[in-house]
């Protein structure tokens, strides 16, 4: 309900900032979705066919957070001047820009729930735009199929689900980053383009397709599973389809970015995304009065973690980062890996040992986080400019070693729920009888969990 203690927040919160910008984002939470011109039982209108037959497989049924939002909502915040950049169906809510007279008047609208200032407003610019040319070419390295990828993905026994021809076909999996500069030329993804497997790429912040720009983080997070030249790097699901999601905005950090990826969350839903992979993470933003609290990380606090459950009952597999906070002030994971229903996946050194700057979790009646650990330092990725390896550290680059895998079980077992595929992993993990705040579950076997479903059919 509106009050006008909310109002009178606003108005302190944007007055600051509109001494030095006109416009502000705003996160706009509708009350309602009536008169709404969807249908439960004409879900084609709103979501793919692959989205459908996700939920199908699983027993989901269509529900009223499958909608979009009320078009008539949206041409009154229009009205009152403001600029729609994102909607979101699961939260029935719009990000908008618009000045501190223009939400005084949206703040009152009968059908507005709450208003909640998110950040500043940028003006659209690219950055880091890609190179034109062709592909560089590069010779193999190695004898071994997997090239300098050969320890992170015998590491997770991934090698036999690949020798059983489980290579991710068939499974679509989106990459929600800050960007991923020279995808569209780079030699280690030119087999993916040639093949179709790199579709629907989508930038939230911009609203446009162009996401090859702005970042080489999320170009390097999608090596990690797309690169595929044998004899020099192999990622862990080369035959899988890619969604290149773009949902950060480089030019601050603020909770705009975490609308953004609820966004770009929805953007995979709709189109049958089966695992999502997050390499982001959010805990601490450039105006501090939005930063988390320790006692944040519940698993529904933060718009992203609310929205990470969402997503797993749709059907998807998120998995996320666990964070780098290891030996930083706050240590513990970054939202949205504390969902419970997250993968959330730390590092760990070739030896299994966790690396010091890998994210703390916990063992407690919440469950245990992080979930699962994986290869976090010396982790081959590319450079898509000079094409050729890298050594990458991080969360980051742990959590897509998982997700490429995860798509590769999936696709042996394609009518197993999300659940069971991710109780499978967990429960085959090295340290599954033994689970703690490091490592949590531990190092997955997917040939393990690849058996234990096996079983299970039986």
């Amino acid at each position: 309900m509106k009050t006008v203690v909310l109002i009178l927040m606003l108005l302190t919160t944007v007055s600051g900032f509109a001494e030095n910008a006109e416009m502000a984002s705003f996160w706009v939470v509708f009350s309602d979705k009536s008169h709404s011109i969807y249908s439960i039982n004409q879900p084609a209108e709103f979501l793919s066919d692959r989205a459908i037959e996700r939920r199908q497989k699983q027993n989901i049924p269509i529900k009223e957070n499958d909608f979009p939002v009320n078009l008539n909502y949206l041409n009154q915040l229009k009205n009152q001047g403001a600029i729609i950049k994102f909607t979101s169906r699961w939260f029935n809510a719009a990000a908008v820009a618009c000045t501190k007279e223009n939400v005084q008047q949206i703040a009152k609208l009968p059908f507005v729930k709450s208003v909640e200032y998110v950040g500043k407003h940028f003006r659209n610019a690219k950055t880091l735009q890609q190179k034109k040319g062709k592909p560089k070419t590069i010779k193999r390295a190695f004898l071994n199929k997997y090239g300098y990828a050969k320890t992170q993905i015998e590491m997770l026994k991934g090698v036999r689900l690949h020798e059983l021809g489980l290579t991710g076909y068939g499974q679509m999996i989106a990459v929600l980053d800050a960007g991923f500069t020279d995808v569209g030329s780079s030699i280690f993804f030119e087999e993916s383009r040639q093949k179709n497997r790199l579709l629907h790429a989508y930038d939230i912040i911009e609203s446009d397709t162009d996401v090859y720009e702005s970042s080489k983080h999320g170009t390097q997070v999608l090596s990690v599973m797309a690169a595929n030249i044998p004899g020099v790097m192999v990622g862990t699901a080369p035959d899988a389809i890619y969604v290149c999601i773009k949902t950060e905005d480089i030019r601050g950090e603020f909770r705009t970015d975490e609308c953004a990826w609820v966004r770009g969350l929805e953007y995979a839903d709709s189109l049958g995304v089966d695992v999502v992979n997050s390499s982001l993470g959010y805990t601490i933003f450039d105006d501090g009065e939005m930063d988390y609290q320790q006692e944040d990380l519940d698993g529904k606090t933060s718009l992203t973690s609310q929205a990470a459950e969402v997503a797993f009952s749709k059907g998807m597999i998120v998995v996320n980062s666990a964070g780098n906070e290891g030996k930083n002030d706050w240590k513990g994971l970054a939202m949205p890996a504390d969902g419970p229903n997250v993968l959330a996946i730390g590092a760990v050194n070739q030896d299994n040992q966790k690396c010091d700057f890998s994210s703390i979790g916990w063992v407690s009646n919440r469950g245990v986080k992080p979930d699962l650990v994986a290869l976090g330092i010396d982790v081959a990725v590319v450079s898509g400019e000079k094409a050729i390896v890298l050594s990458g550290q991080g969360t980051s680059y742990a959590a897509p070693l998982v997700s490429g895998l995860v798509a590769t079980l999936w696709q042996a077992y394609p009518y197993a729920t999300n659940q069971q595929i991710m109780e499978a992993i967990r429960k085959t993990a090295n340290s599954a009888l033994h689970p703690n705040q490091e490592t949590g579950f531990g190092v997955p076997n997917f040939s393990a969990a690849f058996n234990y479903l096996e079983m299970k059919e039986k």
